[in-house]
């Protein structure tokens, strides 16, 4: 396990870390099903008898991505904090790299859906025959603003836009009005900054860990791969903020929880930093 032993006196700053980890850890999961029920509602808008998987994954996106993380923050844990560098042997070592691979696929996954969706968006196609949502009634169709869907009905047609054109968002069974179509679209460039940002944050992070892993533990290699977490922690708090302005608290909320999440893994690597340095120093003295 990758620790160092606490001092008898004061506070003990390792289990504090350790709780703190823990909470946050907590907090995420928490997060997870409120995407769950939020992936889930979306679908039941977007999603038509005629789906294709592909369709099912991009309505699922979020789910998938933050499973991926999940896994990903697991695997991470268990590298730096868990197992103890004797018993990280090269067969644990590759299934730990192998399964980290494969999260990656699932972020890049994330990347493609939120790529596909931002394109799909791109055409600008009026709703024909429609002066008003109330002539939609009966159709089965979802109006969007600002990624809240509404089923158009009579109870609702009258309260959702005053506009007299509409446009089809994408190739779903969704309408929106000019305003809401060009927000949908800024969304969609946030979202894939977004998470381009996350897959060159973690694949930084996946660096330090790779050569402390074969007892590098300092270098200009290292240093560029934590200051280049920081800067993109930076980009990522910036679209948590902008989500923040546009009422998505949660998705603030989210980011910043996320960013605690791979810090304790930053701590994680400090402790095994300090732990590498302290032998090599022995080693010299000894």
């Amino acid at each position: 396990m990758h620790q160092t032993i606490a001092p008898n006196t004061g506070p003990d700053w390792h289990k504090i870390q350790q709780i703190i980890k823990w909470v946050v850890y907590t907090f995420l999961i928490i997060n997870f099903v409120f995407y769950i029920i939020e992936d889930t509602t979306r679908a039941a808008h977007t999603l038509h008898a005629g789906s294709t998987f592909l369709d099912w994954t991009g309505a699922f996106t979020t789910t998938i991505d933050e499973s991926a993380w999940f896994l990903l923050l697991a695997m991470f844990e268990i590298e730096t904090y868990v197992i103890e560098d004797e018993d990280l042997t090269t067969w644990v070592a590759k299934t730990l790299h192998a399964v980290r691979l494969f999260c990656y696929a699932l972020l890049a996954h994330t990347i493609y859906a939120y790529l596909t969706a931002l394109i799909s968006l791109q055409p600008t196609v009026a709703v024909e025959d429609a002066s008003s949502l109330c002539d939609l009634n009966g159709a089965d169709i979802s109006y969007v603003y600002n990624l809240e869907y509404t089923k158009i009905n009579e109870q609702t047609c009258n309260s959702l836009s005053a506009d007299k054109q509409f446009y089809w968002v994408g190739e779903d069974p969704v309408v929106a009005d000019a305003e809401g179509l060009a927000l949908e679209r800024r969304l969609a460039k946030v979202d894939i900054t977004e998470a381009t940002l996350w897959l060159l944050a973690i694949l930084s992070i996946e660096i330090v860990v790779r050569l402390q892993g074969r007892g590098i533990s300092s270098g200009r290699t290292i240093t560029f791969a934590n200051r280049a977490t920081f800067v993109m922690y930076a980009g990522i708090i910036a679209a948590g903020v902008y989500w923040a302005s546009l009422s998505h608290w949660l998705y603030l909320w989210d980011e910043l929880v996320w960013i605690l999440g791979f810090v304790a893994i930053e701590f994680n690597l400090s402790e095994w930093r300090n732990e590498m340095l302290e032998t090599q120093e022995m080693t010299r003295t000894g």
